[in-house]
């Protein structure tokens, strides 16, 4: 017990945590009920103010942030389709995850999936609250609906990048809604679901609330704002879709080059921006914690931008726009499940190494297998969320900055096991490699039997602006 409460009770995992809502049917009844005699239940005016605010900068992220970094970095007659892709998929999961992935990853069920006792949405109302960080804080339910609709929106939208400029518009769309179900719901339910802090009144409680949490969740991986759920997820189901999909036409024999580096950065720019809301918004609370995690998050970043672009500039001669903005934002992937334990010299230290090995993962892994990703999805949130996620265990530490674990039962930060941490992140890396891998490549090859996944080598060659959407971005 002492094992999975110093890890799995920890502030970041509440962050994307099942609810402990006075209407759940499906929360336990014991621990809800103790709790409600102690505990006055009170929704904070400023918290709301800021889900609200943080829940629009994840917006920004994906359209048009998203949309422009991808979009700059194919050819002109490539750039409309990423910009339909990435604008349809984000609306096409908000839908779904309305419809049946709210209540599949944040209602109690088993450790894998969760129950439809919120199917539709059903039961949830103005008044409905959902936990935070704080032991009788909430906000309103309606509002974490949306902020965690705003990644289950952005995290198939990334996966497009190890693709682009080849596949099908209808073969993306039903992709998307098989990965979506059978990928992302269950990850998302495995690492963020639990019961909240209230169910943690004593060890026996706590016992009790942890038996009903996410299979990933009571193994004692941490991830505070999505390293696995978001970015290993997407990542590995990039790399599958690329080597299944396989290379463009010309790849490695004429230019592929980027069509606008300055559209990317203003993506990478917006991405940047907007993802304040998506790691501070995870701290479910505006106070000293979300501050931690904004200065985490820009440091991460502005890190692993100065070495992804010393790397470059060493190894290649000249320092590129392309790399700069690629680096910045493999920092905050990496930053992502560690933007909540790590101390600010944590943070710079991920940033810098993240920054060198996504540059390395891009050009001489790449290479060396021979894969065409084409927008770097794999090389920069698969590579860079693995480092992220595991390297969580090191920076969390209190003996170099990080905040350590909390535990609810004792309402104090326990002694901290760094081994015993990266033991707990090894599975949630390996579970999520391994689920998104067979999820991805067994949804890939159904699709490609049932309507086919690649357009022809004439509509490759005329692009798909025109061959899918009938359309261009540029009228020369």
């Amino acid at each position: 017990m002492k094992h999975l409460l110093k890890h799995c009770s920890s502030m970041a995992l509440l962050a994307y945590s099942g609810l402990t809502l006075a209407e759940d049917p499906a929360a336990p009844a014991a621990p809800v009920a103790a709790v409600a005699a102690a505990v006055t239940q009170t929704v904070d005016k400023g918290d709301t103010a800021w889900m609200i605010v943080a829940t629009v900068l994840v917006i920004l992220m994906v359209i048009p942030g998203l949309a422009l970094f991808y979009g700059g970095m194919v050819r002109a007659k490539n750039m409309l389709s990423v910009l339909m892709q990435v604008f349809v998929i984000f609306s096409m999961m908000a839908i779904l995850w309305a419809v049946y992935g709210y209540t599949v990853a944040f209602t109690e069920g088993n450790a894998f999936f969760g129950g439809f006792s919120k199917l539709f949405l059903n039961g949830i109302k103005p008044e409905s609250m959902a936990a935070t960080f704080s032991k009788g804080i909430y906000i309103p339910e309606y509002i974490y609906v949306a902020f965690q609709l705003t990644f289950a929106g952005i995290t198939p939208a990334l996966i497009i990048g190890a693709f682009a400029e080849r596949v099908k518009f209808s073969a993306i769309l039903v992709f998307m809604l098989i990965w979506f179900t059978f990928a992302y719901l269950p990850i998302a339910h495995m690492v963020w679901y639990w019961a909240g802090p209230d169910a943690y009144t004593d060890a026996a409680a706590g016992e009790s609330a942890l038996a009903t949490a996410g299979f990933l969740f009571q193994k004692g991986a941490l991830d505070f704002a999505g390293g696995t759920v978001v970015h290993i997820n997407a990542g590995i189901a990039g790399l599958i879709g690329c080597l299944v999909v396989g290379k463009r036409l010309g790849f490695k024999k004429e230019s592929l080059a980027p069509h606008s580096v300055t559209l990317t950065m203003v993506g990478a720019s917006l991405l940047w921006v907007g993802w304040f809301g998506f790691n501070v918004g995870s701290n479910l609370e505006a106070n000293g914690l979300a501050a931690l995690v904004f200065v985490n998050t820009l440091l991460a970043s502005a890190a692993a931008t100065l070495a992804w672009t010393a790397a470059e500039w060493l190894i290649r001669g000249k320092p590129s726009m392309l790399g700069g903005a690629s680096g910045a934002i493999a920092g905050l992937v990496a930053i992502t499940p560690a933007c909540g334990w790590s101390g600010p010299m944590g943070a710079i230290g991920l940033g810098l190494v993240v920054g060198a090995v996504c540059f390395w993962s891009v050009t001489g892994l790449k290479s060396m297998f021979g894969y065409d990703d084409s927008l770097d999805a794999f090389g920069v949130h698969g590579i860079g969320g693995i480092i992220g996620a595991l390297g969580t265990a090191v920076v969390a530490s209190p003996a170099l900055g990080g905040t350590g674990v909390y535990d609810y039962v004792t309402n104090s930060v326990l002694e901290y096991s760094m081994s015993t941490q990266f033991i707990s992140q090894l599975w949630g890396v390996v579970i999520c490699i391994v689920w998104s891998g067979a999820v991805s490549f067994i949804a890939f090859k159904f699709v490609d039997i049932m309507i086919g996944l690649r357009v022809s080598e004439e509509s490759e060659r005329e692009g798909l602006d025109i061959s899918e959407h009938g359309e261009t971005a540029y009228h020369l």
